[in-house]
Formats: C-alpha cells, structure tokens, sequence
C-alpha cells in the first residue's frame, strides 16, 4: 500500500474486539482500536465517515446474517471484518460451518469496499488459550486462503508476541486493554499503507513476575468474575450481546451520532 493513501469512510464488522472492550472509558462505554482508527482517519480526510456494527458476544454466523449485509450497502472505503474467535472458543464447534460463514461474508463485503481488512486475532499467553489454539490457527488459515482469493489485507496481531504478553489484557483475559487496542489500531494504520507512528509490535519493559500467592488470588478470581459466567454462557447458548444494538449502526460524519448529524 503507498503512504499517500486516502480514505474517506471506515465500517467496522465484528465482536467485541471490534466494540472496544475493555478499553473502558470514563462514562461507561468503550472505544477500542476502531474507533482510534477512526479518529486518527478522520484528521487527515474532511468528511470523514465512520460506523461501527460490532456487538460483543456475536458468532460469525450472525455477523454474516445480521452485519455484513449493513456493511455491504454502505460502499465504505474501508471495512474490517473480525469475527469467528467467538465460535472457536465454545466448546463445540463445526469448523465447516464457520467457514462457510467466512466465505459468504468476504465475498459479500469484498466488491463493496475500496479495501476489506481481515485479522489474524491476538491470544493470551496462558492455559485457557492453550487449549483452542489449534481451533484458533485453523480460523487463521481460513482467514488467509479467503484473503489471498478476494485480494484483502490482513493484519498478522496473532504473530505479534507482544500482544500475547499478560499485560496487554484485562482481568477478564479475553480483551485487550487501553494499550493493546492502540496496538491494534497502529497495526491496521500500517497495514492500511498509512505512515507509521510507533513500533506497534515492540515488547514491554521487563517485570518481575508476581509470586504464587498472589498468581493465585488473581487465577481464583478470575474464575469466579469471569471464567464461570462466561463457561455458563457458553453451555447454554447465551451471549453477553444478545438484545444490543450495533454500536455506530450508520455511517456518519466522524464525530455525530445516530439522528445527531454534526453542524
């Protein structure tokens, strides 16, 4: 991609990745990598539109049901498309069918858009995530083989070992924290052919490691705040977005909401 890019308009499709959590900002609601993005697209184009149709919770066959056919009507420059780690991560799943969904998804979004960003998605270092990597590198290869037949970008956050480290994630293990979103943000930047600001892969200073009491206490209470409700979710079929609007569901001026166009 050239450095002189120019996008005018950015729809991001997906989960809660793509919603922002745990980027929790001081009213209660999130922001996350897209909407960074968003801001930092907005500064160089006048006119800029952004939406953003994630829902935490989503599988990707409601994503390609219930987003991308949104995202496809609104033409944008840019779309992203993250989804498919939720399916992975339950407790059983048919790869085939996920894959299914990929395809019709990409291959609806594709001819739409001006660039389709696809990502390989980032993992904590750690037990839980141990135990659906090869769930996880299988939706890679998908993610891969449908990027190289439908000319997308794909962002490589999974290859990146920095964001594996421990403190890239919230208490809840399953999102990035305020830090690991401007990561994310910076590496779509790049991959977008735009200049870069940081070393977005760059690792964190050391640290000593918390002893075993204390790696304890946090495992314990993982579980019991999140492990638990989120394992029970999973079994019986639930979602934590179930009923939730998209976040930004139109593709407005960058700075306006919904019914609030900017003066």
């Amino acid at each position: 991609m050239e450095m002189n890019a120019s996008y005018t308009s950015f729809v991001a499709v997906g989960d809660s990745f793509t919603e922002g959590m745990s980027d929790l900002l001081p009213d209660g609601s999130y922001r996350g990598w897209a909407d960074l993005l968003a801001a930092r697209l907005a500064a160089r184009e006048p006119g800029f539109r952004y939406a953003n149709l994630a829902v935490r919770g989503k599988l990707i066959g409601q994503i390609a049901e219930d987003q991308a056919p949104v995202a496809a009507e609104m033409g944008a420059d840019v779309v992203t498309l993250v989804g498919g780690l939720n399916d992975a991560l339950r407790p059983k799943v048919d790869m085939g069918r996920v894959r299914g969904h990929l395809e019709e998804t990409v291959g609806l979004l594709a001819p739409t858009c001006k660039t389709l960003v696809l990502m390989r998605s980032p993992g904590r270092n750690g037990p839980v995530m141990d135990r659906f990597r090869p769930r996880m590198e299988e939706l890679f290869g998908i993610i891969e083989e449908l990027a190289a037949r439908h000319g997308a970008l794909v962002v490589d956050l999974y290859g990146a070992g920095v964001l594996a480290d421990p403190r890239m994630w919230d208490v809840d293990r399953l999102h990035l924290t305020a830090e690991g979103h401007r990561r994310v943000a910076e590496a779509v930047w790049q991959t977008l052919g735009l200049p870069p600001e940081q070393d977005w892969r760059a690792e964190l200073p050391a640290a000593v490691p918390p002893g075993w009491a204390v790696r304890r206490s946090q495992d314990l209470s993982f579980a019991r705040q999140h492990l638990l409700p989120w394992v029970g979710r999973r079994l019986t079929g639930r979602s934590s977005g179930d009923g939730r609007p998209a976040k930004r569901p139109e593709l407005l001026p960058y700075g306006a909401t919904a019914g609030e166009p900017l003066s």
